[in-house]
């Protein structure tokens, strides 16, 4: 019993031993290695990765980079696998990743694509377009330069960019990084126009124009002035601004809003509005047609304002004359005389007030033409009987009491 127990244990050593020898032939029938070892690359050159393979079969390669993934079948040649990059991977700057397809044993590398040390094109952008004069507003200035493949140039490429602005030319050096290389162009004290450029590697941008804008205006002055300073409802006031500048002495831009803000002697408020050119705004105002007093000042809204000016407009019409006829219900006013004794330019305007039984009953209004205007009152509308009438023009009224119509 104990020699066939011994007998067993040997051919179960024989067995194990003959599948270990088997094995090991196994593994060394299928052994792979990588041939290459270059694993930098310029961009656009081909690339061809070999492997030395004990074994026949053809294997499968799967890359993939930050474009997308994909995998490559190989050619066999003399115990050789061959794997051809594809150009839709070479083309494009980064790592790739690879991995060989193998169920006895897994073989993995990554390859780095490099880009070429040349500019072939420049994408330029610059903004805002406007900037404000002073120092503290600024544009920036980012340039992509690429490659012939359209690929970002290396790491700390040169840019040579430059400006000019009125008598002054300066250039500075920018380094690309993360792709791009940028750099803030700060305004001057003074406004104008700057033109920009920019050149990398022999291959230049095209010129890109800012405008520095004066900043926000400071207070100014205002003027008037007036053919005569007598209330005819006719001529005109013109209402003026000195020079508009910013706090470094620069003309605001032309189309700068100005509000002239008018205070009567009723405290009434006027209006009337402007715009500037080479930094002055002026606005022209009708005289009034009564003695009146005004208090002018201007604005630029929420920015600056002007000083605060009085100026009066005396009175023209002394007095005039009403006449009733045609029982009493044609009322004729006039003549209305100005300041030298001439009829009051056409376009006075004169208000007849009616009352019956001390209540309103209408008002009428009514232009003067040739120094006159005159009222129809309509049986129609105005019954026989007792009125009261009240006539202004010109800042003056006189009134009538008890005046029949029939």
């Amino acid at each position: 019993m104990q020699i066939k127990r011994t007998y067993l244990l040997l051919l179960g050593l024989m067995l194990l031993s003959s599948f270990a020898v088997v094995q090991h032939t196994k593994v060394a029938s299928t052994e792979i290695t990588l041939i290459s070892t270059q694993t930098k690359f310029e961009v656009g050159q081909p690339i061809v990765l070999r492997f030395s393979t004990s074994n026949d079969v053809p294997l499968d390669l799967y890359c993939s980079n930050s474009y997308g993934s994909t995998v490559i079948s190989s050619s066999l040649k003399n115990n050789t696998l061959e794997f051809v990059i594809p150009e839709n991977i070479t083309k494009k700057i980064g790592t790739v990743n690879w991995t060989l397809l193998d169920n006895s044993k897994s073989l993995s590398g990554k390859l780095n694509i490099l880009p070429k040390p040349e500019v072939a094109t420049m994408e330029t952008y610059i903004g805002p377009p406007s900037i404000e004069a002073g120092g503290k507003d600024y544009t920036t200035l980012v340039v992509i330069p690429t490659d012939s493949l359209d690929n970002p140039v290396p790491t700390h490429t040169l840019v040579d960019a430059k400006f000019q602005f009125l008598n002054s030319e300066e250039g500075f050096d920018i380094y690309t990084k993360n792709l791009i290389a940028y750099r803030n162009i700060y305004s001057k004290r003074e406004s104008g126009r700057m033109l920009v450029s920019s050149e990398s590697l022999g291959i230049n941008s095209k010129e890109f124009t800012i405008n520095v804008m004066p900043s926000i205006p400071t207070d100014f002055k205002i003027s008037v002035t007036r053919p005569h300073d007598y209330a005819d409802g006719n001529q005109v006031t013109t209402l003026w601004t000195t020079t508009i500048k910013d706090k470094q002495n620069n003309v605001v831009s032309d189309g700068t809003f100005v509000t002239f803000f008018i205070t009567n002697g009723k405290g009434n408020i006027l209006k009337t509005t402007g715009t500037t050119i080479d930094g002055i705004a002026n606005s022209k105002i009708i005289h009034p047609d009564f003695a009146d007093k005004w208090s002018i000042k201007a604005y630029v809204d929420g920015m600056s304002e002007s000083n605060s000016i009085s100026i009066s407009y005396k009175q023209v019409v002394k007095d005039f004359d009403v006449e009733f006829s045609e029982h009493n219900r044609q009322i004729s006013i006039g003549p209305l005389q100005s300041f030298m004794g001439q009829m009051i330019p056409d376009g006075l305007h004169i208000k007849l007030h009616i009352y019956q039984d001390n209540a309103l009953i209408t008002t009428l209004t009514k232009t003067s033409f040739n120094g006159y205007t005159s009222f129809k009152l309509k049986p129609a509308i105005y019954k026989n009987g007792s009125y009261n009438f009240k006539i202004e023009t010109a800042g003056l009224s006189k009134e009538f009491k008890s005046i029949k119509l029939w």
